[in-house]
């Protein structure tokens, strides 16, 4: 089943995110298998994560990365909120609807 997994960390900049996303990169995991979606938003003194992960076991993958590259960068990621999503429906692309 697919899950969101919310994160709210503290001291997260948008310098620190980009940091911490040229490592992932570095580290081959910039795109991981099992991760559908990625989001990074909020105004710049509340920024959050959210992700669409096929499973928590390929997150719980992932997060062996991770963790250790957001702890580097001065981040505290807090306990993530993992949430089961019962119904995904893409919206259409710009340009695409029909009348």
């Amino acid at each position: 089943m697919a899950i969101v997994m919310r994160f709210t960390p503290r001291g997260l900049t948008h310098e620190k995110y980009n940091q911490v996303i040229k490592r992932l990169e570095e580290a081959g995991a910039g795109a991981p298998r099992g991760r559908m979606q990625h989001y990074f938003f909020g105004d710049k003194n509340n920024l959050f994560v959210s992700e669409i992960w096929d499973s928590r076991a390929s997150f719980d993958k992932f997060a062996e990365t991770m963790m250790p590259i957001v702890q580097e960068a001065g981040i505290e990621p807090g306990e993530p909120v993992e949430l089961e999503i019962y119904n995904m429906i893409e919206g259409a692309k710009s340009g695409t609807a029909k009348p």
